[in-house]
């Protein structure tokens, strides 16, 4: 897959293309059932598949104070995009020159010149240009000029649940993180390293990893049963999300402890990767460190029985 970081970087000869334009945070099921479609366009009619995106989020720019947080940060979104089938994708700088283009504008200069479309797929709620002005139906007029048609689609229900990104950001932000995992179709994951000051030594020997400060989305305080890589190695894991009240902390953490753990080669910039399954308790303060104990060992009887069981699913 072919990374565009702006404009000048697309070959002259480029396309033409079939393309979605979104902000795609999460590709969650929705997103990946659109891009296999635009994919399946593109090869029937030897064209190029292409996903047009922003850095940052819109919304940061536009609305500030309204304090988004990302399912996928930039790097994993364009990770994720990779596994799908597209050829290419247009990652570009939200700046107020952008935002500022009217939807003629927008559709003139991007999807006809730069991309050559000659498809155009959106979801039924999309909105483009200065003000988010332009509907799809005003995109489909500019097509029947502009030489490109719109394909549109409709919102996806799942067991009862709308798939979207504001949906999901919800559910996570609830501690459903199953839920959201289905309509994701892989678990919700945080993506950071280990947290400084921990005297890391040339192997790690405590099963327990406190994670960097990470400023995206994490799930609802709590417990959670989850599965974290350690650099290229892959464990069970109990994680810990809050302020760990029985120790009297009051900074928040992400904390997870490996269940099959060994000795490890662990460094301050070593990659930590956690997937949270399910969740299984909120965070409380206990009595005693003992009483402590107690509960983490039932908490990790029961993350090996569900681990054990999602295995033997096949996941």
């Amino acid at each position: 897959m072919q990374i565009f970081h702006k404009f000048e970087d697309i070959p002259a000869d480029f396309g033409p293309t079939v393309v979605s334009v979104g902000n795609f945070d999460g590709v969650h099921r929705a997103h990946r059932s659109m891009l296999a479609e635009i994919s399946r366009h593109a090869k029937a009619r030897s064209l190029k598949a292409v996903a047009v995106t922003f850095e940052p989020h819109p919304v940061r720019i536009l609305r500030p104070d309204a304090g988004l947080k990302l399912l996928t940060p930039t790097p994993e979104k364009l990770r994720l995009l990779a596994t799908t089938e597209i050829d290419a994708v247009l990652l570009l700088p939200f700046t107020r020159d952008l935002s500022l283009l009217t939807p003629r504008q927008f559709a003139e200069r991007i999807l006809k010149k730069k991309l050559r479309a000659r498809e155009v797929h959106e979801g039924y709620n999309f909105h483009f240009g200065h003000k988010a002005a332009g509907s799809v139906e005003l995109l489909a007029e500019f097509g029947q000029e502009m030489g490109f048609t719109v394909k549109t689609y409709p919102e996806m229900q799942l067991r009862h649940e709308t798939v979207s990104s504001s949906r999901i950001r919800e559910l996570v932000r609830q501690g459903e993180v199953s839920r959201a995992r289905y309509l994701l179709t892989r678990p919700f994951c945080i993506l950071s390293t280990p947290g400084r000051g921990r005297g890391y030594g040339s192997k790690y020997t405590v099963p327990t990893i406190n994670l960097n400060r990470y400023e995206e989305l994490v799930p609802k305080d709590g417990v959670y049963i989850t599965r974290t890589r350690v650099g290229q190695e892959c464990f069970d894991s109990v994680t810990n999300v809050g302020n760990r009240p029985t120790f009297g902390d009051e900074l928040f953490a992400v904390e997870t402890h490996l269940l099959n753990f060994h000795p490890l080669e662990l460094g301050p910039e070593t990659e930590v990767e956690v997937h949270f399954y399910q969740r299984l308790r909120n965070e409380i303060k206990f009595p005693s460190i003992d009483a402590l104990r107690e509960q983490i060992a039932r908490d990790v009887k029961k993350a090996r029985r569900y681990l054990h069981l999602l295995k033997l699913g096949g996941a």
